[in-house]
This record gives C-alpha cells, structure tokens and sequence, in this order.
C-alpha cells in the first residue's frame, strides 16, 4: 500500500485503545504522540501536525463525553476525520473526473519537473481512460530531454496507444500543434501532450509551458510532481499553479518513499486537487486519489469505490445480480469465495488490491512481492479445493473449524493448520458483514430475476451500493471501509477479497 509503513503505524495506535480498560487523557495524549511521530517521520509539516493533534483534542473531549457512548469508536472518528481534513485540497473529486461527451475531443497536457516520472504518467492517465471507453492518443512535445520520445514510444506501443513526435522539429509548441491536429482529424476523443521538464524551476520551463499551452488550448492542465521530495512539494505546486493554470496534480514515486506523506499534505496545503496517485513503474500502478478513500486504506480500512471500479473490470454484468443475489440470502460458501478469489488474480497488482481489503494487515503478507502474494492466494484456492462437496457448500464455519477436519486440509492441500484457519476467519469475517449490508440495503428479493425484465446496469449497481452503505451504522461502515466488506466478497469479486484472506 501507498505509505504503508504510516498507515501501519497509526493502525496500530488506534487499535491500543481497544487494550485499555479505561480510556482517560492519559491514553488519548499517548495514542495522539504516536500518531503525531509517525507523521513528522513522514515528513509532514509540523504545523499541521499540531492543527491535527489540536483538532483531534478539541473533537474528543473525554470528560464531556456522554455515559454509555464508545470512547474508542468517537476517537477513532476524530483521528479519521482530522487526517481527511490535512489531505484535503477542496476540490471535489467527481468534477475532476473526465466526462465523455458525444462529438467532444478533449485535449489534456501534462507539465513538471524532469524526473518527476511524467512521461510514464502520461501513459498510465491514457491507458486508465483507455479501460474506461475512450480513444486516447499521445503527443511527445518533449525537445529537451534527449531519449523523451523514445520512452514516449516505447510506453504507448506496450499500451496499445497511438503516439505521434518528431526527431527533427525543434520547436515543442509546433509539435502539439501538429499532433492534437492529426489525432483530432482521426477521431481520438483524448489527446493528451507530454511536455519538456527542467531539474529546476525557470523562466524558460515556464515560458515553454505557456508557449505549448497557447498553440493546442487544453481542457486541463495536469502537474505531475515527484512525491518523494515531502515538504518542498509545497512551493513546487504553488510555483506552476501561478504560471500556468493547472487543474489537476498527479503525485508518482509513492512506493515506499518516507516523505510522501510530506509531499500529500504539502499540495493539499496549496488547495490544489490530487487526482491520481502513481505507486510503481508498471502500467496498472496508478490509482485515482480520493480523500475519505485513501485515508481509509492508511488505516487499513478498505476503498470501496476503487474496488468497484476493479469488480466492472472482472466481473460480468450478468453475473452481479446473482451473485448479489447469492449474498443476500446468507449463502457465501467456500464454492462462491474460491470464484472470487480466481477473479481476483485478474486484477493485477496484489499489494493494491489487498490494501482496499478492510482490515487487512499487511504485515502478514510479503511486502513488495506480488509473485508471492499471487504464490499465497493460489495456497487458499487450493486449501478449498481440497475440501469435500459438503464443505465447500456449507456455511457453518463451526464444522469447518473442527481441528479434524483443519489437519485434514492442510495435509491435502500441502498448507499449515494456520494458514487454514486464516482462511476460515477471514471467510467469517466477510460473509457475515456482506449479507448483513445487502439486507440492511433492502434490495430486490428476487435479485436473480434482474437479469431478465429488470436487468442492474453498472450504474444501478453503483447506486445499490451506495444505498448499502448509506442504510448500515457510521460506525460499522467506518469499520468496514465503506462497502469494503461487500465489495471484497462482491467481488468474487475482488482482489480486496483476496487480500482479506490473506490476513
């Protein structure tokens, strides 16, 4: 996960306060002091250290706080809601997301320093939209950096995205010019342009960028900045924010560098919108940024709606409502969890995936090695695979937890008594919050029949999820991550499922 190392550190706070028999000052201002450590250690600013510690003390007022009330679900809340308010630029993320219109070519260019890792981005930003419908298209408007156009090429021809730029022309406006030109004439509906980048922040960077700017008139200016120099990612983003009008930011190198907590809360201090995050060089290392989201994936609380956009990559809209349907009535067995888990290997990066899981700790998992944690779900496919026909269709976890019947799993399926009891409790764990969030969303009895007169489009979909989290208690679904819990057994769903059985 992005920043995992803080988000297992603040985790692990929180959770003490389930250990202490009495919640007083004294635990609150000890929980606060890790928190506050594991932020300055990752190089967020001190003042907005102190404003989160401050505003967690004036949210959390343990001697006021009414008999009978949880004192650990209240701070919890304080903690998540006062690290949304550091993260957060403003900006509403929807408006920032790209809307298709019939006959509309949209033109996005992309700007930063060199090394920021833009020419990549570019790529990434295109081939996400490219799995979203559109017909995206590349411009290398990059004469600066000898080898630009080369990696521009090389990208795009994995990705499957036409490109165009010149070894020739000099002169990086005219190239845009030329290419937004070509691909428009071709139908392209997102053209996006590659810009030149310096190794610091200059007049003719900045004369370039408005030059470019002015020859093929974007919809949106994209900065691209390099997460890993922390605070001074403050003046970076106000610096291209007052030269050119930039839209949006997209934050790379997040893969374990210290200092991208620094970096997310210096450009959110700047009231600039963080639209996407870049975790890694390969192509489906790029995640949409979302507050509320990403705050709840430090804390190992799971992201719903980057999980549902994974599920309608995988899984078969006719196959939703049944599945749904299967859900509903309590009947998630360890036939319907080994579908999800073979749909989950589909989706790409394990460490991803497995951070939207709620309540995964990813301490139990190898770190940085999806080989292996592709290795550990294949072992729990097999583990049911070794079941017999009644247990996988039984829903009673108490038979399945016999200690008999465990050693015989784990012989069969060449595994450790423990890693079949992780899948067990982590089997009861989903099923039993999956059906509890369908019944408390009041949908459809019959949800099968949807597939015939009334069929559940992606949108309905949506909307039935969103009905889901908005019918359970706060404190549940802040628990849950959002729909996390259904969404990772929906999933079948997901590689969040996935991830949750590898606790």
């Amino acid at each position: 996960m992005v920043l995992q190392e803080l988000g297992s550190r603040i985790s692990k706070a929180v959770a003490t306060l389930a250990a202490s028999s009495v919640i007083d000052e004294k635990v609150l201002d000890a929980l606060l002091k890790e928190i506050c450590t594991a932020l300055l250690q990752s190089d967020v600013n001190v003042k907005q250290v102190a404003n989160l510690r401050n505003g967690v003390k004036k949210r959390v007022n343990i001697q006021e706080l009414a008999a009978g009330l949880n004192k650990q679900r209240v701070i919890e809340k304080a903690v998540f809601d006062e690290l949304c308010d550091m993260l957060d630029s403003g900006a509403d993320p929807k408006k920032l997301e790209l809307k298709k219109e019939k006959g509309k070519q949209q033109v996005v260019m992309f700007v930063g320093l060199q090394g920021s890792g833009k020419t990549t981005t570019c790529t990434k930003y295109a081939y996400y939209y490219k799995k979203k419908g559109w017909k995206p298209a590349l411009v290398c408007a990059d004469t600066y950096r000898a080898g630009a156009f080369d990696q521009l090429k090389q990208n795009a021809t994995k990705a499957q995205i036409p490109f165009y730029g010149s070894y020739k022309e000099t002169d990086p406006a005219a190239i845009a010019q030329q290419g937004v030109l070509r691909f428009r004439e071709e139908g392209r509906d997102l053209i996006i342009v590659d810009t030149s980048g310096r190794h610091k922040q200059e007049a003719a960077l900045f004369e370039e960028m408005k030059q470019v700017a002015a020859a093929v008139s974007p919809d949106v200016i994209i900065f691209v900045m390099d997460g890993s120099i922390g605070q001074a990612a403050f003046d970076q983003a106000k610096a291209f924010k007052e030269a050119v009008e930039v839209g949006a930011v997209i934050i790379t190198k997040l893969d374990g560098h210290a200092k991208g907590g620094g970096a997310l809360s210096a450009v959110s201090a700047t009231k600039s919108p963080i639209i996407f995050l870049g975790t890694g060089e390969h192509m489906d290392q790029f995640e949409s940024f979302e507050t509320k989201r990403f705050v709840q994936r430090l804390l190992g609380k799971g992201d719903v709606s980057g999980l549902m956009d994974k599920i309608q990559d995988v899984i078969p809209e006719d196959k939703q409502p049944e599945l749904l349907d299967t859900i509903s009535k309590g009947n998630v067995n360890m036939r319907v969890l080994k579908d999800m888990f073979e749909s989950v290997l589909e989706l790409g990066p394990m460490s991803q995936m497995m951070s939207m899981l709620p309540g995964f700790n990813s301490e139990l998992m190898p770190k940085g090695n999806d080989k292996q944690n592709q290795m550990m779900i294949r072992r729990y496919i097999t583990i049911i695979e070794s079941m017999t026909d009644k247990e996988m269709d039984t829903t009673n976890i108490k038979m399945l937890s016999e200690t008999s019947r465990v050693n015989r799993l784990a012989r069969g399926s060449g595994s450790t008594p423990a890693q079949v009891l992780a899948l067990l409790e982590s089997y009861k764990h989903y099923s039993k919050y999956a059906t509890q969030a369908l019944k408390a969303a009041n949908l459809p009895k019959n949800l099968k029949g949807m597939k015939g007169d009334v069929q559940m489009n992606p949108r309905q979909m949506q909307a039935a999820l969103g009905k889901m989290s908005r019918a359970l208690p706060p404190q549940l679904m802040q628990q849950l991550g959002g729909m996390s819990g259904l969404q990772s057994l929906m999933k079948g769903l997901d590689g969040k499922m996935m991830g949750g059985m590898g606790k």
